[in-house]
């Protein structure tokens, strides 16, 4: 092994992942954020996305919806707004939610609140990207 770091995932519901890995990619505010051993301090905020994570050369997925990362010390620690890994989502259960919001965007009455709909659609896109990625890991 080329050389690890420390990734430790945290939500509001508790530690979703903490174990040593050989690299990291996050969907950062400008784009995609990657980490890799030894990584230069950094902050930055996250969008909505899928976090990918390569441990023990298997590739993982969680499907985040914003927060910010720190990285120093050879350790990554993302502060999620939540988290969940790929080989847990329900994936009848996202696309469903998926089907909704964009029923919502697409109806556009005073009702409906825009921002939520798009936001909504993104978490949904996001959770069900992680679960067709570790299909095979269930």
């Amino acid at each position: 092994m080329a050389g690890t770091f420390t990734l430790r995932v945290v939500s509001p519901e508790g530690q979703v992942v903490k174990e040593e890995v050989e690299f990291a990619v996050l969907p950062g505010e400008s784009g995609e954020l990657g980490i890799l051993p030894n990584h230069a301090p950094l902050i930055a905020g996250l969008q909505v996305g899928v976090m990918r994570y390569t441990a023990n050369s298997s590739v993982r997925k969680l499907a985040i919806s914003g927060g910010f990362v720190e990285v120093g010390d050879n350790k990554a620690t993302v502060l999620a707004d939540t988290a969940e890994p790929g080989d847990m989502i329900d994936l009848a259960r996202a696309l469903a939610a998926k089907e909704r919001a964009e029923k919502r965007l697409s109806q556009r009455t005073p009702e409906v609140d825009v921002r939520r709909a798009e936001y909504a659609l993104r978490k949904a896109v996001a959770r069900i990207n992680a679960a067709e990625g570790d299909a095979g890991r269930r």
